[in-house]
């Protein structure tokens, strides 16, 4: 804080620098202020004002800018009717927002059927409005171009006239506004809208309205309804593709925080050998894409490029790249998404303003907050045509009296000499008040004939069954939950339409792997029981003398010597499988524990790695053998995938748990051995190889109750005296016992 400078003695005469101001207490005085002072008095009420004012969108899913434009056009009539110029609207706009014209006419050209950032525009525009998705493309002056409402502003304004909504005074107190839009649908998760505000922020994606409607509706019906069921993901109005990630989707929903992955669209043109892109994420721009592909090209990681150019026209975006001969327009694209913004995530942070305070809330909250909302609106309006139509009925009440004895009202009218006594000696004619009398004596006399008395009685049936209508909808919860189920389902025929952007599933994406220089070599791998791995170098390995370093207890349960470049498969005791390769590893010495593979593979709490398999291509067969007897076969491939993904559930079975695991290239003989000390000799041929991992596989070995099989070995040639005493024509079967020339020292029973 600032301190009044303090002086000994006697101070100093000098002339007051503020003149004749020197008569004010204090002028002049630098005085003691604490800064917290200043700033709750000076920053903070600045600070609300943009939070509740300006940058933070409301429950009808408008900034109050936006609710200003948009109220002024519907005033000038512009939801019907020919356009006007974009001028006349910004000048007519500035009675309610007082700001400057060019801040007015930005925050129109984002709302337009031009500007292209909306899902459902409010704005039909004619001119040069801009494009969203390129920052180069500029809107042309507000004297160029025409505006006037959309036909989907309709359902902003059909309630309006009818007190659904508060009105206050604008700025100047002349003339007042609405403080928020009694929108018949939920506007707010169909347009995307995002503000920086002091100290937070909000932005919140766009959703097809179909979908957002079919939520909103079952949620009428069940609060507990779960909005993923029928809202997918976010729509954008560029198109493109959204990554559907559950995990992710469900936080966001669920939050309202999160981010969701967004890629563009594109098409390969074989006869020119180029990628057209024409779809992109809504977060980037199409100068922000190409900028980024010349940054790769001359860095030297997209040779497969010759030439890019943006070939943007009216037809929409456009932007071309040119492929040198032989290159793969795939793996192009997909280097594309990986290292450029055609695929960005879009931010969420459904920030709302909730009774002027901001909240961030998920779908579901912010929907149950509209349906709240949109109630009272349907309340207030309802009860607005009731005061009107009790209002009507009260004045034709009072003319149903006068048509009874159309003669006795001409009489009175005649007999009265002055003018002002005519009403008051109706009144006591027929009994009725001052406003029945007034109304009495304006009709025509063209009136007075039979058609006008009996439709005027049949006005007043119908307003009494009217009136009982609405009081009952005001009574009743559930005729307001089916007057706004009808509107929405009325919003869904007249305005619903397909989604723009396509869901892609995460499992589904033919990602390919960026190439890496990888160096070519041999090296010698070690895998053991307890799920340690080494990497050892061929010439480490032949001057290793020492032997292996291992925990107590543990033992090396596979070893070869592989290329540096191959692949491995982890499978865990969870039934799944991790993928790394041998050059993911560093080479150690054998006098080192290794890495853990657990740990590298980062696995779930729990989850160890229990066998090895080497993989240079994806061909031959993964055995699964299971403890009741059966035997799992399945094709490689069926691990093989086009992404970089590391980690495969259901890599097996999990219906039994599994004794041994072997990876074949092609067929062989194994002996198995039951806990009975049994033992067959089965060759993998005789079971058909499947293509689901998680097979449960085909009985090979009979086992009677309380036994399983226990121990899987490599068959070798010699192994046994008799080897067809242990094989079978027929599965499954039950094994042979031991011969007496095939010892118990060959083949030692597991416990």
């Amino acid at each position: 804080m600032a301190r009044k400078k303090k002086t000994d003695g006697a101070p100093e005469k000098k002339e007051n620098p503020l003149g004749e101001n020197a008569h004010i207490p204090g002028a002049g005085e630098v005085q003691d202020q604490y800064i917290t002072y200043t700033l709750e008095s000076n920053y903070m009420p600045y600070a609300m004002s943009v939070i509740m004012s300006r940058a933070i969108p409301e429950i009808d899913g408008f900034k109050p800018s936006h609710r200003k434009l948009l109220y002024t056009m519907y005033k000038m009539g512009l939801l019907t009717g020919a356009r006007s110029k974009s001028a006349n609207i910004v000048g007519a706009t500035m009675k309610l927002n007082p700001h400057g014209d060019q801040a007015i006419y930005e925050t129109m050209v984002r709302l337009t059927r031009g500007n292209e950032t909306l899902l459902h525009p409010y704005i039909d525009s004619k001119g040069n409005f801009g494009k969203a998705y390129s920052k180069n493309m500029q809107f042309a002056a507000s004297r160029y171009t025409e505006a006037k409402l959309d036909v989907i502003c309709n359902e902003l304004f059909a309630d309006i006239e009818k007190d659904a909504v508060r009105f206050v005074p604008n700025y100047d107190n002349t003339m007042e506004e609405p403080t928020l839009f009694p929108v018949r649908f939920p506007s707010v998760l169909v347009n995307s809208n995002a503000g920086i505000a002091v100290g937070m922020a909000s932005n919140i994606c766009s959703f097809n309205l179909k979908e957002v409607c079919d939520t909103t509706i079952e949620l009428i019906k069940d609060p507990d309804f779960d909005c993923s069921e029928t809202l997918k993901a976010p729509d954008f109005s560029g198109g493109g593709f959204v990554i559907y990630e559950p995990e992710k989707i469900r936080e966001v929903y669920r939050t309202g925080r999160g981010s969701i992955r967004v890629r563009g669209k594109y098409s390969y043109d074989k006869a020119n050998n180029c990628i057209d892109i024409t779809e992109i994420p809504p977060t980037t721009t199409s100068e922000a894409i190409i900028d980024k592909v010349i940054e790769l090209v001359k860095a030297g990681k997209l040779k497969e490029i010759s030439d890019i150019r943006d070939e943007t026209d009216k037809t929409g975006l456009k932007i071309t790249i040119d492929l040198k001969r032989g290159a793969d327009p795939e793996k192009v694209a997909q280097f594309l998404y990986k290292k450029t913004p055609l695929e960005d995530p879009f931010p969420c942070n459904f920030n709302v303003l909730i009774g002027g305070i901001p909240m961030t809330m998920g779908i579901s909250d912010i929907l149950q907050e509209w349906i709240a909302f949109r109630t009272e609106c349907v309340k207030n309006r309802t009860h607005f045509e009731l005061v009107k139509a009790q209002d009507r009925l009260h004045l034709l009440l009072g003319l149903e009296k006068i048509l009874l004895d159309i003669d006795k009202a001409i009489k009175i009218v005649r007999e009265t000499e002055e003018e002002s006594e005519v009403v008051p000696n109706l009144m006591i004619g027929f009994g009725i008040d001052e406003i029945q009398a007034e109304y009495v004596a304006e009709i025509k006399l063209r009136h007075l004939n039979r058609e006008y008395i009996l439709k005027r009685l049949n006005d007043i049936e119908n307003l009494q069954k009217s009136i009982e209508d609405m009081q009952d909808i005001l009574k009743n919860k559930n005729r307001i939950k089916r007057i706004i189920i009808a509107e929405l389902q009325e919003i869904i025929k007249k305005y619903g339409r397909e989604r723009k952007t396509q869901i892609i599933y995460e499992d589904d994406i033919a990602e390919v792997e960026e190439d890496e220089e990888i160096p070519d070599y041999n090296v010698m791998v070690f895998f053991t029981r307890e799920g340690y791995f080494k990497k050892i170098s061929l010439q480490s390995w032949r001057m290793s003398t020492a032997g292996h370093k291992l925990k107590d207890g543990d033992e090396v349960i596979a070893s070869c010597e592989v290329s540096n470049t191959d692949e491995l498969l982890f499978f865990s005791n969870k039934n799944q499988v991790y993928k790394m390769r041998v050059s993911d590893f560093e080479e150690v010495k054998a006098s080192t524990l290794g890495d853990f593979v657990g740990a590298k593979c980062e696995m779930d709490e729990g989850e160890t790695a229990v066998y090895m398999a080497v993989v240079k291509e994806y061909t031959g067969y993964m055995l699964f053998f299971f403890e009741n007897g059966k035997v799992a076969k399945v094709d490689m491939a069926a691990y093989a995938t086009k992404t970089n993904r590391k980690k495969l559930i259901k890599a097996y079975s999990d219906r039994s748990p599994v004794c041994a695991m072997r990876y074949v290239t092609e067929d062989k003989e194994f002996i198995l051995t039951s806990s009975a000390g049994r033992v067959l000799l089965f060759h993998s041929g005789a079971v058909a190889s499947k293509t689901t991992k998680d097979t449960q596989g085909v009985a090979v070995m009979t086992l009677k109750k309380g036994h399983t099989l226990v121990k899987v070995e490599d068959y070798t040639e010699g192994r046994f005296v008799k080897p067809s005493r242990y094989r079978t024509k027929t599965l499954p079967s039950a094994g042979a016992t031991l011969a007496a020339d095939d010892t118990a020292e060959q083949i030692k029973i597991e416990p």
